[in-house]
């Protein structure tokens, strides 16, 4: 699932690159999204890249390839289109937590258990008096919860310290996913999941962390990744 922000970058991309023929510099970017700096585009074509809607191509300036859109995508206006800067205007299935259409808000309410490491392991969280606002749009059939994220040892994942993640809780995954997992019964993590006979490795993505190898009944999975909300 895509923050808003990641969205309205792609979108913007989208228009310049049918426009005209290659993608935007990073100031232009910066300037139609609002953004103060151009870290905070660096993190957004990130987290694009990781989630697989656009790709970089290498030895190249300004060479962004978009590999897909999302579906029933509206088009934000933005600086210089002659109609002014309005990147609150997002229609259709991509609104923001409590936002509103013409039909009313439609917003779930999550419980917000804690904050699960995105680096080192922590004591799981359990606290039941908080919630969250989440779109009815990110979240597909099951039982849903969320957590944030403490740490940045998922960033090149796309995923950084104080984001909120939305899981549905599973104890099955795919190989290769990011999932809520349960380590010896006492701690918590969010990590790439990857299994090699009976080994599980709990990947990070970032490079200043170390995969952690497991036996298999050292592990459980509580919960795959299918969502992510950011403030800025």
């Amino acid at each position: 699932m895509l923050t808003r922000k990641q969205y309205e970058l792609l979108v913007y991309l989208d228009q310049q690159l049918k426009q005209n023929g290659v993608s935007p510099s990073f100031d232009e970017m910066k300037d139609a999204l609002g953004l103060k700096s151009k870290s905070g585009i660096h993190r957004l074509i990130t987290g694009l890249e990781e989630r697989g809607f656009i790709r970089r191509l290498p030895h190249r300036a300004r060479a962004i390839e978009i590999l897909r859109l999302p579906d029933n995508m509206e088009a934000p206006v933005f600086k210089g289109s002659g109609k002014g800067f309005k990147p609150n205007v997002i229609e259709g299935d991509f609104r923001l937590s409590g936002a509103a259409s013409d039909g009313g808000a439609e917003t779930v309410h999550l419980p917000l258990y804690g904050r699960i490491a995105a680096g080192t392991p922590i004591e799981a969280l359990r606290d039941h008096s908080n919630n969250v606002d989440v779109p009815a749009a990110l979240l597909g059939r099951g039982d849903h919860y969320a957590l944030e994220v403490d740490g940045d040892s998922m960033i090149d994942a796309g995923i950084y310290d104080g984001d909120t993640v939305i899981i549905k809780r599973s104890d099955t995954a795919d190989n290769g996913t990011i999932v809520v997992a349960l380590v010896e019964d006492i701690e918590v993590t969010l990590k790439r999941l990857r299994r090699k006979g009976d080994s599980v490795a709990l990947e990070p993505a970032n490079t200043d962390y170390e995969t952690r190898i497991f036996g298999p009944d050292q592990v459980k999975v509580q919960g795959n990744l299918v969502g992510l909300i950011r403030k800025y």
